[in-house]
Parts: C-alpha cells; sequence; structure tokens
C-alpha cells in the first residue's frame, strides 16, 4: 500500500472478511474487481459470476433463486419492478407480428404495456373471458404466441379455471406466462399446472412491507435465459439494495399470508352483510379448489350501493390509509378507477365491473375485528 495520506484515504477501508455472515450481506457495488485480465476472461466463458451489477449481482440472484425455489421454476431473475419482470417475459417470447391473448381482467399497467407500447413493436393484443370456455379457440390467429392471465384477478378477485385453460393452450401450442402476485407460491404454483412462465410483482406480498419496489419472472430455463438478457440489455436491472430488503421480506411470507387471508375472510364475511355494499368481490372455495391451501386470498374488493358517496367513505377512515398499491402488513384502501386502471377507457371499464364505487381494499395483519370495526364506521357515516 502506498503511504500517502490521499491514497490511503480511499483505500485503507476495503477489507473483505472470510468469516460468513448469517445475514446476508448487501453488494453494494456498481462493479466487481478483477485481480487481472485473465479472470476477465473467464467471467466471459462463464466461470466467474460477476461484472457489473447491471449485469448481475449476488442480491439479484439470492432473490430470483429464492422466487424459482417457491415455484417449483427451473430459473428466475429479478427486476426493478414488476412491470419491468413482465415486460421480459413478454419480450422472450414475442417478436414483431406476434399475437396474444390476455384475460381482459389484467392489471392496468399490464394492458397499457401491451395496448401503448408493444402495440409499436407490432405485437397485438386481444382481451377475452376466460369465464367463458369457448373464447380461446374463437380468439386464436396463426400468429397467436402467447395467453397471459392472472391466477386472481385484479381488481375483481376472479379465479378462472387456471389448470383448464393451460390444457386448452397447450393443445394449441401457445406459451402461458400467469401473473401470480395476489396468489403468491403460498397459495398456488401455476408452473405445477403447466405454466411457461411466473411473474410477481415483489413489491407486494414477497417484499411485503411496502418499503422495495422489485419484479420477478421464473420459469422455464431457456425463456429466463432469454429474459434475463432483456432485464440487462433494457437497463431493467434491480438494484442490491432493493433486492436485499425483498429477500428480507420473503422470510415472513408465509405467516403474514396466514394471517392475511384469513383476515380478508372475516372481513369479506361482514362486507357482505352491510346495506352499504352493494357487491363484495372475493374468490369462493369451488373456485381456488386447485389452491395448495384452503385460502382464498388476503385481497376483498366492494362495491358501494350508492357511487356518489364513493369520496365520503374514503374520507370518513380513520387508520385505514388510501395507497394506490397493495399487501403490506398494513390494511389499506385503493380506488381502481382512479388509481391502478386509469389506463383503461371508460367503457372497458364498464364491462369489466370496474365502477366509479368500487373499493379495492388489502387487508393487513391487524385484528380482524379492528379492520371491521373501522369499515363499519366508514360505511355508516358514507
Amino acid at each position: 500500500m502506498a503511504e500517502r495520506f490521499e491514497t490511503k484515504t480511499v483505500h485503507i477501508s476495503h477489507a473483505p472478511i472470510a468469516d460468513v455472515s448469517k445475514a446476508t450481506p448487501i453488494y453494494q457495488t456498481s462493479v466487481f474487481a478483477f485481480p487481472g485480465l485473465e479472470e476477465v476472461e473467464q467471467y466471459y466463458a462463464g466461470e466467474r459470476n460477476y461484472l457489473y451489477t447491471r449485469n448481475g449481482n449476488p442480491n439479484q440472484v439470492e432473490l430470483a433463486d429464492a422466487v424459482a425455489a417457491l415455484e417449483d421454476a427451473e430459473l428466475g431473475v429479478s427486476a426493478a419492478s414488476g412491470m419491468g419482470a413482465i415486460m421480459a417475459g413478454l419480450l422472450a417470447v414475442l417478436k414483431p407480428g406476434d399475437h396474444i391473448l390476455a384475460s381482459h381482467e389484467i392489471y392496468g399497467g399490464t394492458y397499457a404495456l401491451l395496448s401503448k407500447e408493444l402495440s409499436r413493436f407490432q405485437i397485438e393484443m386481444t382481451l377475452i373471458d376466460l369465464t367463458n370456455e369457448k373464447n380461446l379457440a374463437d380468439s386464436l390467429r396463426p400468429t397467436t404466441k402467447m395467453l397471459f392471465l392472472e391466477t386472481i384477478t385484479n381488481p375483481l378477485l376472479t379465479v378462472v379455471d387456471m389448470p383448464y385453460w393451460f390444457q386448452e393452450a397447450k393443445r394449441h401450442g401457445l406459451i402461458v406466462m400467469v401473473d401470480n402476485t395476489f396468489a403468491t407460491p403460498y397459495l398456488v404454483r401455476p408452473i405445477a399446472y403447466g405454466a411457461d412462465l411466473v411473474v410477481h410483482s415483489a413489491t407486494k406480498y414477497i417484499g411485503g412491507h411496502s418499503d422495495v419496489t422489485a419484479g420477478v419472472l421464473v420459469g422455464r430455463k431457456d425463456l429466463v435465459e432469454r429474459a434475463k438478457e432483456i432485464v440487462v440489455n433494457f437497463g431493467a436491472s434491480l438494484s442490491p439494495f432493493e433486492a436485499w430488503l425483498t429477500s428480507r421480506g420473503l422470510k415472513t411470507m408465509a405467516v403474514r399470508m396466514e394471517r392475511q387471508c384469513d383476515n380478508a375472510k372475516q372481513v369479506a364475511a361482514f362486507l357482505r352483510n352491510h346495506p352499504a355494499v352493494a357487491k363484495t368481490y372475493y374468490p369462493s372455495e369451488e373456485e381456488t379448489s386447485f389452491f395448495h391451501r384452503a385460502k382464498q386470498g388476503a385481497m376483498v374488493s366492494f362495491a358501494l350501493a350508492d357511487e356518489s358517496l364513493i369520496y365520503k367513505f374514503y374520507r370518513s377512515l380513520k387508520w385505514i390509509s388510501f395507497a394506490p398499491s397493495l399487501a403490506g402488513v398494513e390494511t389499506t384502501v385503493s380506488h381502481p378507477v382512479t388509481t391502478s386502471h386509469r389506463a383503461l377507457s371508460e367503457e372497458q371499464r364498464q364491462a369489466t365491473g370496474i365502477t366509479k364505487g368500487l373499493v379495492r381494499l388489502s387487508v393487513g395483519i391487524e385484528a380482524h375485528d379492528d379492520i371491521i370495526a373501522e369499515l363499519k364506521q366508514a360505511l355508516d357515516q358514507a
């Protein structure tokens, strides 16, 4: 080491340790150092793991591998957001001139990606109602390459017969991509039924604490390897710290989901019997019979009987916050018309039942009696 003060200040504190840390360290570095040119060549030959964090980082890999293992997938890749992961999955399969079939109840951000961005690459989309078993064959084209759906739809919480649709898609040679954000692998693992790709907004239940933005795509090795290239080339890589936080949150996903699902069932039962609520959206046990656990998820949506009172309802809430996201440990509410599904036209929203009076409720881990009491006082006032 050089003796001069200026050089010492730069290099003296860099001291890697050989002891094994119980918690994964945060590899908060943009680049990795190499002893010489031979080691650089080893990286490009696949003999070393890391070069530059956009290309890969131990924290990114830890998260991707963890979700892949929980989903029983061959490989995974993390991304800077759920939309980044969806984009990578779509572009790993689709090319200009291709056609995709997608559930008509998909998340508004996914619809915007397909309709506004991928359409510029001459990738065409047809929305189909997957509650109607005739629709797949009727909508097929020679250029159809993929079926995209959600295990529990956002925001109406529809659960379609996923095993049936996967079988139909495979019969027609389609790649199946599933957004499993709302259900998580705690409730269902779509790959077990034939999905090729499974995507998560890890911002939600995987992270679980409303303090990260992240996405993960898992599935078939060949498709995920191509998706990895897309994540790198499009600059959609996840930061090390966000990856570390998400992996830390993942460790408590099972206990969080257990409590949140049980709370949601109690809350849905209450809402079904309140006179101010016209309709409650929550999956039934029959719809979720193919889930790995006898639970129906932690989201509940409901429509006010008088939608003109929607603003008063939100203002009447005391400790349940309005937040245009979901899945934190705190119970929150959102308004799909003005947030998650704003990209849809009024006609499209009406056709799917996303009305002005619709409330999307993300149920937290609080005592369910307190959640119900808070909703009751707000509904009573409205």
